[in-house]
């Protein structure tokens, strides 16, 4: 049985085709529309993306792992 993966930024790239949007362009929407906050779970920004964009489980967990690594989210929680 042959399996085959995606990479990770044909994942990416496949997203920017489909929406006309980058990684960053989605972070933005986010932060603006007050999706990211400090309680922001991971399956509310999926939930987001499915909806509003139409993206599958995995191209939405890309965008997750994208706001991750840039710092996006999860948003620090400030310290006392």
């Amino acid at each position: 049985m042959l399996l085959l993966f995606m990479s990770f930024q044909a994942y990416i790239d496949n997203i920017k085709a489909k929406t006309g949007l980058a990684p960053e362009d989605f972070a933005n929407i986010a932060l603006e529309k007050g999706i990211i906050n400090p309680t922001t779970k991971a399956s509310e920004i999926i939930s987001w993306l499915k909806k509003d964009y139409q993206l599958g489980h995995g191209h939405s967990m890309a965008i997750v792992k994208t706001f991750k690594e840039k710092g996006v989210f999860p948003i620090p929680k400030k310290k006392k």
